[in-house]
């Protein structure tokens, strides 16, 4: 399925909600069912503009892409499981929604004014300390949110710009990283955040060399939309446990999706 492309034109309107938006997903993907009672857990306090400037698409247009490096494939050492939900390897995009898709992680801790699961907090406050000995000051912006969070900011993008629109600005329920617990959107508190120059912040380059070393991945890189659905955001990391993402590094794969072997194309 092809992965449409956003128009510069929409980030007008994309501003006028910057506060309410999640990370932001091309494409349609099947109707979000109604909200329904998932288990009672934190209210993740709302995220910061995580949708690319206008600034981020012209960059995009008249940039050449990387070059793909050849990828591998997972070692037959590990099993990661691509479809449970409590899972860190639990595989969530545009084509791939947690199962079921009210799901909420029952062991979310508090960490840096946001929620994410025990083990990927544990490691968050890990990387941060890390960074902090060298210099390199690091926030938690956004970590989980719930099926009904989104609900309810999805449909208010629906009920005011219509569907298309809403598609191209906000993930759907149920289709949302951040709902697994294991997403981290990071900043510094400067001005930068969430936007395309935090890219050439000191906490951007930082996390971007060392995450791995701490358990967790860029997950949607420059240059690979067509593959993840999203565009390039230098502040999303995803929580996959030491192990994988240290595989996933080595392997020299672009994103998760050719590492784990689930890469969408613009040809399907």
């Amino acid at each position: 399925m092809g992965l449409p492309i956003r128009k510069a034109g929409i980030y007008p309107l994309v501003g006028a909600l910057v506060l309410l938006c999640g990370c932001t997903v091309h494409g349609s993907s099947p109707t979000p069912a109604t909200t329904s009672s998932a288990a009672n857990t934190p209210s993740a306090s709302t995220p910061a503009q995580e949708t690319p400037t206008a600034e981020a698409t012209a960059t995009a247009e008249t940039e050449s892409p990387p070059s793909k490096a050849a990828s591998s494939s997972p070692s037959t050492s590990r099993s990661p499981d691509f479809t449970s939900p409590d899972s860190l390897t639990v595989l969530v995009n545009k084509m791939h929604p947690l199962s079921p898709e009210t799901y909420a992680p029952i062991d979310l801790v508090p960490f840096g004014g946001v929620y994410l699961r025990k083990e990927a907090a544990q490691a968050a406050e890990e990387m941060f300390a890390a960074a902090s000995v060298e210099g390199v000051g690091i926030q938690a912006l956004s970590g989980y949110r719930s099926y009904e969070t989104q609900v309810g900011t999805y449909n208010s993008w629906v009920a005011t710009y219509g569907q298309e629109q809403a598609d191209v600005a906000s993930a759907r329920p149920g289709y949302s990283e951040h709902q697994t617990g294991l997403a981290l959107d990071i900043g510094t508190g400067g001005a930068c955040d969430v936007q395309v120059c935090f890219k050439d912040t000191d906490a951007a380059r930082w996390s971007a060399a060392h995450a791995h070393e701490y358990g967790f991945v860029l997950r949607y890189p420059w240059w690979q939309h067509e593959t993840t659905g999203y565009w390039y955001e230098s502040w999303h990391f995803r929580y996959v446990g030491r192990t994988e993402a240290a595989a996933f590094h080595s392997s020299g794969a672009p994103t998760l999706e050719d590492f784990w072997g689930f890469a969408l194309s613009s040809s399907e």
